[in-house]
């Protein structure tokens, strides 16, 4: 059985034994829970990748307690101290160089001569990995493939008995994974869009900021350079099926009791479904992204539901994560071209 901990002084201690004797954890910030090894020990790391099936030729990242601590392991230029200062903690990860190839092992980076690190605003997680004194790794905590978990019952859901411990720190406030962006080339880009926005960086460093609607994701047979660029994500098991607000009334029209739909709450009042069938995502794209991911959880996980209708939203600041989550969790598909 996985231990259940309190984010309290005591449980951090214990937490920063386990993961000082080279055991898993995982861990609260406000994007999703992530699942947590000693990021200096391979055989730790190992761990990670057995307990969420992750395939080893996708990189970590490498979660810190502060911008000194990166110091230790990365080449860290003007752009990346400016978004630190700007940023951390917080939502943005820095894709950065390596000091040397040895720094880290060879399973956290998937053997490239780079590594994403993140500083969490989560004074939790930056307690336990300042009682380690070593950086951990911090993919999401559940399954590949599956959505991320946004509370400790999420975890314990696919990773009980799969991990040594989880820290319960109550549900992310975010709920979709923080902004990477690429600063180890000239010209930087965004690999995986999260509440950071380009505009935003951009505005920081001076400099124009690759969108992640631009032709810069590596082809399906390169080696990605960051999470969430290569393989399929955050899939319940049951179809997901996106649909535009403009097509409500298609979308009525074919509703039939084993389907759930998945919208902003005034638009779900004008399907007038059971509350068994439908999930409010709110009323922002804020309330969307922190809600995503528990829906299609709870969805995959009711008796009688058989295909997931989720609202699309407008691909501006945080709408841009959660349509980017929302599209790989569909795999393309879409109520228009059904």
């Amino acid at each position: 059985m996985t231990d259940v901990l309190k984010a309290n002084d005591k449980d951090l201690d214990k937490a920063a034994g386990i993961l000082a004797a080279g055991g898993v954890v995982a861990f609260p910030t406000e994007t999703v829970y992530g699942i947590g090894a000693d990021a200096t020990n391979a055989s730790a790391v190992d761990k990670v990748f057995a307990a969420k099936n992750r395939p080893h030729d996708n990189p970590l990242i490498v979660t810190v307690s502060g911008p000194e601590m990166v110091d230790r392991f990365a080449k860290v230029d003007a752009r990346a101290k400016k978004l630190m200062q700007t940023f951390w903690p917080g939502s943005l990860t820095l894709l950065l160089p390596l000091v040397d190839d040895q720094v880290l092992p060879k399973n956290v980076t998937a053997g490239l001569n780079t590594a994403a690190f993140r500083n969490p605003d989560s004074k939790v997680t930056r307690q336990l990995i300042t009682l380690l004194n070593n950086p951990i790794v911090g993919p999401s905590a559940n399954l590949s493939t599956k959505p991320s978990p946004t509370t400790a019952a999420h975890v314990l859901h696919d990773m009980d008995g799969r991990i040594d411990a989880v820290i319960d720190d109550g549900p992310s406030r975010v709920g979709v994974e923080s902004t990477i962006v690429d600063l180890s080339v000239a010209d930087p880009a965004i690999l995986r869009p999260g509440a950071v926005s380009a505009d935003q960086i951009a505005q920081v460093i001076g400099q124009k900021v690759i969108d992640p609607t631009s032709p810069i994701a590596l082809s399906a047979s390169s080696a990605p350079k960051a999470p969430g660029m290569k393989y399929r994500h955050y899939a319940p098991s049951k179809p997901v099926v996106i649909f535009d607000p403009l097509d409500k009334q298609e979308l009525k029209d074919r509703l039939n009791e084993t389907d759930a739909v998945v919208a902003y709450e005034q638009l779900l009042y004008f399907f007038g479904l059971p509350a068994y069938n439908s999930w409010s995502l709110g009323a922002t794209p804020q309330t969307a992204a922190e809600e995503l991911f528990s829906a299609l959880r709870a969805f995959d996980d009711r008796q009688g539901i058989e295909r997931i209708f989720v609202q699309s939203l407008a691909k501006k600041g945080i709408g841009e994560a959660y349509m980017n989550r929302l599209e790989k969790s569909a795999g393309g598909q879409h109520l228009s071209i059904q």
